[in-house]
């Protein structure tokens, strides 16, 4: 069994988009937390192409282990 190492996906329209400055975070769309980088950018990749059209929404991916415990990978 590998590591857990979770990681947050989420979007929303952002005011520039070469940046990461979101209009309304009220607004944001929480896609869900993975148990790890694949999934998690699996779940980003499906998000994103479903907005493809829209130059102003984008969608990340957090690396909640790094927040957790900065000491891991």
């Amino acid at each position: 069994m590998s590591e857990q190492l979770l990681h947050l996906v989420f979007g929303g329209k952002v005011k520039d988009p070469t940046g990461l400055e979101f209009e309304n975070t009220d607004e944001l769309d929480i896609v869900g937390i993975y148990p790890n980088y694949k999934e998690a950018k699996n779940a980003w990749k499906g998000a994103s192409q479903a907005k493809v059209d829209d130059a102003l929404t984008k969608y990340v991916v957090v690396h909640l282990h790094r927040l957790l415990e900065p000491e891991t990978k």
